[in-house]
């Protein structure tokens, strides 16, 4: 058998020979010889057929971690303030607002009578729950006596009662409805009067009459009259009214009983 060295003589013989037997020129009908060389087996690019122009594609960027948005800086709590009442547009008063007045007159249950008009002021503003005055001190609050009586025994109870509808302070008038809660007035015994007299002589006439019957005699009937003067000074003293008086200058209070709007009264 030939060895790898003597194979490889014979074939570059053989092309000598070839070489000389066709002139060694090529003739000008003979296509180029093209290179049917393949890409090497173990080559793993890939063929590319695209123009020279076009760039390859760029990479892809890898996607950068999102920074997580910074907390807002948290603020220090404070104290929650009360809340204060809303202040309505035209000041007002609610029903059930307590109002301090100040007895213009002296009132008496012995010289005045039901219907008599009656006037009190106010001795300090009034107003509102948002601090506002709405009715001023010295406002003038008029009304009429709905019912008046005195006591008709030591002991007993007295009427005074008022109804207060209107106040006016700005040279305006108003409308008003409350009720009186508290007045200063006090009780007074009235002293004997001419028909207090007229009742103790006619005890003593009865006391007389009584003494000639317990008696029989002048020194009884005595006695007897003189016992009924007792009885009839006491009579007198025990049946005397007693006044109730409300002086001027006395504490009135007064709480409405409907809201108060400073509408004023077209008079």
């Amino acid at each position: 058998m030939k060895t790898g060295r003597q194979a490889q003589y014979a074939s570059l013989m053989a092309a000598a020979l070839l070489w000389a037997c066709g002139g060694g020129e090529k003739t000008a009908d003979q296509p180029p010889a093209r290179d049917l060389s393949l890409a090497p087996a173990e080559s793993t690019a890939k063929l590319n057929d695209r123009p020279e122009t076009q760039t390859a594609a760029q990479p892809k960027m890898a996607a950068q971690p999102k920074k997580p948005a910074p907390k807002p800086a948290t603020q220090p709590q404070t104290k929650a303030q009360p809340q204060r009442p809303a202040v309505a547009a035209t000041p007002s008063l609610a029903e059930g607002t307590s109002i301090d007045l100040t007895a213009t007159d002296t009132i008496t249950t012995r010289h005045h009578k039901k219907g008599d008009p009656i006037m009190a002021t106010t001795s300090a503003p009034v107003n509102d729950p948002g601090g506002r005055p709405v009715i001023p001190a010295g406002a003038v609050f008029s009304g009429t006596i709905s019912d008046i009586h005195e006591a008709e025994h030591p002991g007993g109870k007295g009427t005074m009662v008022f109804t207060f509808s209107r106040v006016s302070f700005g040279g305006k008038n108003y409308a008003v409805q409350a009720r009186v809660d508290t007045m200063g007035a006090y009780m007074k015994g009235r002293g004997v009067t001419a028909g207090d007299a007229a009742k103790v002589g006619v005890a003593t006439a009865v006391g007389a009459l009584a003494g000639r019957l317990l008696g029989g005699n002048k020194k009884g009937t005595l006695v007897g009259a003189a016992a009924g003067a007792a009885a009839g000074t006491g009579y007198a003293v025990a049946t005397r009214d007693i006044d109730m008086i409300l002086p001027a200058g006395a504490l009135i209070r007064l709480t409405l009983t409907a809201p108060f709007k400073m509408e004023p009264l077209a008079d």
